[in-house]
Protein backbone atom coordinates (compact mmCIF):
# COMPACT_ATOMS: atom_id res chain seq x y z
CA UNK A 1 0.00 0.00 0.00
CA UNK A 2 1.60 3.28 -0.85
CA UNK A 3 2.33 5.73 1.92
CA UNK A 4 -0.27 8.66 1.33
CA UNK A 5 0.43 11.95 2.96
CA UNK A 6 -1.86 13.43 6.53
CA UNK A 7 -3.86 15.43 4.24
CA UNK A 8 -4.86 12.71 1.17
CA UNK A 9 -5.69 10.70 5.08
CA UNK A 10 -7.65 13.42 5.99
CA UNK A 11 -9.53 13.33 2.92
CA UNK A 12 -10.15 9.88 2.84
CA UNK A 13 -11.39 9.96 6.60
CA UNK A 14 -13.57 12.43 4.93
CA UNK A 15 -14.95 10.91 2.07
CA UNK A 16 -15.52 7.59 3.91
CA UNK A 17 -17.68 9.29 6.26
CA UNK A 18 -19.80 11.59 3.37
CA UNK A 19 -20.19 8.37 1.83
CA UNK A 20 -21.66 6.94 5.44
CA UNK A 21 -24.21 9.79 5.74
CA UNK A 22 -25.19 9.97 2.82
CA UNK A 23 -26.22 6.35 2.41
CA UNK A 24 -27.94 6.41 5.64
CA UNK A 25 -29.61 9.49 4.56
CA UNK A 26 -30.90 7.35 1.24
CA UNK A 27 -31.99 4.85 3.37
CA UNK A 28 -34.24 6.92 5.59
CA UNK A 29 -35.39 8.63 2.99
CA UNK A 30 -36.45 5.37 0.92
CA UNK A 31 -37.98 4.27 4.19
CA UNK A 32 -39.93 7.19 5.77
CA UNK A 33 -43.40 7.48 5.91
CA UNK A 34 -45.50 10.02 3.78
CA UNK A 35 -48.68 12.01 5.59
CA UNK A 36 -50.14 12.86 2.49
CA UNK A 37 -53.95 13.43 2.26
CA UNK A 38 -53.53 10.27 -0.79
CA UNK A 39 -52.58 8.16 1.48
CA UNK A 40 -54.80 8.81 4.60
CA UNK A 41 -57.71 8.13 2.54
CA UNK A 42 -57.10 5.08 1.90
CA UNK A 43 -57.40 4.26 5.85
CA UNK A 44 -60.78 4.40 7.62
CA UNK A 45 -60.61 7.53 10.23
CA UNK A 46 -62.34 7.08 13.10
CA UNK A 47 -64.30 9.52 15.18
CA UNK A 48 -62.88 10.88 18.26
CA UNK A 49 -65.20 9.40 20.97
CA UNK A 50 -63.70 11.06 23.76
CA UNK A 51 -64.64 14.36 25.04
CA UNK A 52 -61.39 15.99 25.49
Amino acid sequence: MPQLSPLNWIFLFILFWVAVLSISVMIWWVKKVYFSPEISKRFEIKENKWNW
